[in-house]
């Protein structure tokens, strides 16, 4: 039995193999459509979600099964006091597979080491957020045609942005990558992804701290929003919150081929000008986020479909 907790827990290959079945399913959904009758997916976010929660159940769906689980900590007997330790195993009772969003770093982790069924961290605090990262992957693989020999900007909150560091993990793994990282002092990439995985695998990067001074450069645009609740009080956030806003002059400087990612939800930080460019590709993103937890899924239940 496998879990994933991190872009990190499969190999390059299997990513590969990952990414291919998530297109053929793209190409050929009938083919799937009863891969998992019989099975049910546990949804456990303590946390607010819709693209996360919705794709994983709308992936499950599409296969065939079904789905069970709650949407807030207040729906669940974690507001009782119930551990994830307890939860879980009490899930792992009622399901075949878990995904699990949680505010606190670990807690997925935790309740995979007592888990009797795969959990995939759907999220946790400002850590990581493998789902999304696949979805990034497929979506870049599958417009860009690669994932070597890119230059990539990621801008905005770069501090508690888990899809920044989850991204960052998986792609130093790829050949010729470089990274622009746009943000302000107060947002710049924690230290530990600087060093420990930047650095330490001698990959290119700059830090900037002007959206216009990169876009010339840039084969890929990642987007990300501040994050109020990742703040500690109200005045930090409305300072930071506005600081980059994607705009049609800001996209003119941008090369033809260059592709906008966001994984959403977007407040202000993308006009919505922007929506009409073919170069602005965070809806395709979404739609690919399906495909991919479907693929997700049928690997870790061993589900093999001919």
């Amino acid at each position: 039995m496998r879990h994933l907790m991190s872009p990190l827990d499969f190999s390059v290959g299997e990513l590969n193999e990952i990414m291919n079945l998530a297109n053929d399913i793209e190409a050929h959904p009938d083919k799937y459509a009863h891969a998992c009758d019989g099975k049910k997916l546990a949804t456990l976010f303590y946390e607010p979600s819709t693209r996360t929660r919705l794709s994983f159940e709308a992936a499950m769906m599409n296969l065939g099964g079904n789905v069970l689980g709650f949407s807030s900590a207040d729906s669940s007997s974690a507001a009782k006091g119930e551990s994830v330790s307890d939860t879980i195993r009490i899930v792992s009772c009622y399901s075949d597979i878990c995904a699990m969003r949680h505010p606190k770093e670990g807690a997925p982790m935790v309740a995979a080491a007592k888990s009797s069924i795969p959990v995939i961290n759907a999220g946790d605090g400002g850590h990581q957020h493998p789902t999304q990262t696949l979805t990034d992957l497929l979506t870049i693989r599958s417009l860009k045609g690669r994932l070597e020999n890119l230059t990539i900007g990621l801008c905005g909150d770069l501090k508690f942005g888990r899809t920044v560091h989850s991204l960052i993990n998986a792609l130093v793994r790829y050949e010729n990558i470089k990274f622009v990282l746009i943000s302000p002092d107060e947002l710049r990439i924690p230290d530990y992804i600087r060093e420990d995985v930047l650095e330490a695998n001698h990959v290119d990067y700059v830090q900037v701290e002007r959206l216009e001074d990169a876009m010339a450069d840039l084969d890929l645009l990642y987007m990300t929003r501040v994050q109020k609740e990742r703040f500690f009080n109200e005045e930090d956030y409305v300072r930071m919150k506005d600081f980059y806003i994607l705009d049609k002059n800001k996209m003119d400087l941008a090369g033809p081929d260059m592709l906008v990612l966001h994984p959403l939800p977007r407040v202000n930080e993308i006009s919505v000008e922007v929506d009409d460019d073919p170069r602005a590709v965070y809806f395709k993103q979404a739609q690919y986020g399906v495909y991919i937890r479907m693929a997700l899924i049928l690997t870790l239940l061993e589900v093999k479909v001919c």
